[in-house]
C-alpha cells in the first residue's frame, strides 16, 4: 500500500507545554483523512510540522516520500496548504491572486492560463475571476484559497478547518469541491477541523486528537460502531438501573442526575421492553451514535473550543518570512 503521509513520534513543545505529544500516523494515497478534535488539541500545529513551517521537537514525518526535516523544499513542492485565516490578497482580483501565486511556484508561463481556467472551473468560480478578491463573500474566498493552493498541482493538500465561520449552505458545497478533488484529481487531502458533521461526511479515515495525542484512527462508520449501539437519553427520577444493567441490549449505563444516558443494541427493537422495566419516564430521545459520542467515550468530555488554536500556522509563516 501507498503512503503519502508517514509521521513516526512527532513532538512539539513549546516551554513546558506539548502542543503535539508523540503522534505516529500513515495516510493513504488518494484519501480524505481528518485531523478531528478541538482547538488547541495539536490540529493546526501537526500540520505546520508537515508543511515545514515549524520543525518538530522530535520525531519525523516523510511527505511524498521526503523527510520533512531533510528535504523541506521537496516537501513543499508537494504540498497544497489552505489556511485557518484568509491569505489572499484582498485588492487583487482572484486571477491575479492565482498568477502570482504560480510564478511563485514555478509554474511555466505557458501552462499558466489554462491551469488557472482549471482551478476557477473546478471551484465554480469562473465567472468572478476578474473580480477584487474584497467582493468575495467568505464562501467564495474559501474557495479561491482552494484553488490557488492547486495551481501547482500538489499531490497532497493541506485544509486547516477550510469551513470555519462559513454559513451551512456554504459548508455544503465547499464539501462538494473538497469531494471532487480524491475522486476526479486524485488529491490527497489531509482536513483539521472540529465540525462532526465535516468529518463524517466528507473523511475516508479520521484521526481523533486531544491533547496532542491520537487516541482512535479509523472510518467514521467504524469508530460510531464501537460504541455497539444507539445512545437513549432519558429523564427520570428514580430509574432501577440495577434491573437495566441486567438486559444483554444495554451496553452502557451512565446517570447524572436526573438525567439517564444509555448505550443500546438495536434500540428500535427492544425500546418498548426497556421503556416498561425503567420507571416512569419523563422524557426519551434515541439516536444513532454520533463522533462526538465517540469523543465522550475516549476523552469523558465533549468536544468542544476550549482554547485559541487558530491562526498559528499563518502567524508562524510570517514570522519565518522575517527571519529569512
Amino acid at each position: 500500500m501507498s503512503y503519502v503521509i508517514e509521521i513516526d513520534g512527532l513532538h512539539k513543545h513549546f516551554g513546558d507545554v506539548k502542543a503535539v505529544n508523540g503522534i505516529s500516523l500513515k495516510v493513504k494515497q488518494g484519501e480524505i483523512f481528518g485531523l478531528l478534535g478541538p482547538n488547541g488539541s495539536g490540529k493546526t500545529t501537526t500540520l505546520s510540522m508537515l508543511a515545514t513551517l515549524i520543525k518538530p521537537t522530535k520525531g519525523t514525518a516523510y511527505v511524498d516520500g521526503h523527510d520533512i526535516l531533510k528535504e523541506p523544499s521537496r516537501v513543499r513542492a508537494a504540498i497544497g496548504f489552505v489556511f485557518q485565516e484568509p491569505s489572499s490578497d484582498d485588492l487583487l482580483t482572484g486571477k491575479e491572486n492565482l498568477y502570482i501565486h504560480s510564478l511563485l511556484y514555478g509554474v511555466k508561463v505557458a501552462d499558466l492560463e489554462k491551469r488557472i481556467q482549471e482551478a476557477f472551473k473546478l471551484v465554480d468560480l469562473t465567472d468572478r475571476q476578474n473580480s477584487i478578491v474584497r467582493t468575495y463573500s467568505g464562501g467564495m474566498r474559501r474557495r479561491l484559497e482552494i484553488a490557488r493552493g492547486l495551481m501547482h498541482q500538489p499531490k497532497i493538500l493541506f485544509l486547516d478547518e477550510p469551513t470555519l465561520g462559513l454559513d451551512p449552505q456554504t459548508r455544503d458545497h465547499l464539501w462538494k469541491y473538497i469531494k471532487k478533488l480524491s475522486t476526479e484529481r486524485g488529491v490527497s487531502v489531509i482536513i483539521t477541523t472540529h465540525y462532526m458533521d465535516e468529518a463524517d461526511v466528507l473523511c475516508d479515515r479520521v484521526g481523533i486528537i486531544s491533547a496532542g495525542r491520537i487516541i482512535a484512527t479509523d472510518t467514521p462508520a467504524n469508530l460510531k460502531k464501537s460504541l455497539g449501539g444507539d445512545i437513549i437519553t432519558m429523564k427520570i427520577k428514580s430509574p432501577n438501573t440495577a434491573a437495566i444493567r441486567r438486559l444483554k441490549y444495554v451496553k452502557k449505563v451512565e446517570r447524572s442526575g436526573d438525567i439517564l444516558r444509555l448505550t443500546v443494541k438495536d434500540s428500535d427493537l427492544h425500546l418498548q421492553e426497556l421503556l416498561k422495566k425503567i420507571g416512569k419516564v419523563e422524557s426519551v430521545e434515541a439516536r444513532s451514535p454520533s463522533l462526538n459520542d465517540v469523543f465522550i467515550k475516549y476523552t469523558g468530555r465533549n468536544i468542544e473550543d476550549n482554547s485559541a488554536e487558530g491562526g498559528w500556522s499563518q502567524r508562524m509563516i510570517q514570522a519565518r518570512s522575517r527571519n529569512e
